[in-house]
């Protein structure tokens, strides 16, 4: 018959704290650091956005009009959590979620130099299109435009205690380009 295990006491208020756990009281606080905490969210291809656009500088078919269901990806990072010790509260995404919905849900994307905008601000005044003018189009470009806009959103949103340090843009699980933000940039200043 095998030895009965030694039984640990439980740590609470009852049982004084065993000397194999670590004392609450000499740990450093788990919410400031000198180090940076991150935090990512990541809204997948089955996300519903749908979006086409074109590079009209493009030598290849690209130049043509076409599609993906982008992915995003958002890394955030902080040196203060917050109250729950959270870098960022997922839950106050919802505003996020919402702007990539009305950005690039059944959207077409066309760069503001694009030589036949006007075309497509025709389809779109028939009708036929959810135009959506840019700075510029191909991932690298929709990377930044989106985490220069997130980014606002992200600072505002938490005091300016966490900044948005990286978006990914993927077209599929091949393609994917990322824009990281200039950490002087970002970073809150204390």
């Amino acid at each position: 018959m095998p030895r009965p295990r030694a039984e640990r006491p439980a740590v609470n208020a009852i049982h004084p704290r065993p000397a194999w756990v670590p004392s609450l009281q000499s740990a450093p606080s788990a919410r400031a650091s000198a180090g940076i905490y991150r935090s990512t969210k990541l809204y997948d291809h089955n996300e519903g956005l749908s979006c086409c656009f074109r590079q009209w500088r493009a030598e290849s078919h690209c130049s043509l009009v076409h599609g993906y269901a982008l992915a995003f990806r958002f890394v955030f990072a902080t040196r203060t959590l917050d109250e729950r010790n959270w870098c960022m509260d997922f839950g106050g995404l919802k505003p996020v979620r919402a702007w990539l919905h009305e950005m690039f849900d059944h959207t077409m994307l066309i760069a503001a130099d694009d030589p036949h905008l006007g075309e497509f601000q025709r389809l779109a005044d028939l009708g036929l299109v959810a135009l959506r003018v840019v700075p510029a189009v191909g991932c690298e470009a929709v990377a930044r435009f989106v985490c220069e806009h997130v980014g606002e959103m992200v600072a505002e949103a938490t005091q300016h205690r966490v900044w948005l340090e990286s978006v990914e843009v993927r077209e599929h699980s091949g393609n994917s380009a990322i824009f990281e933000r200039d950490v002087g940039d970002c970073r809150p200043h204390h």
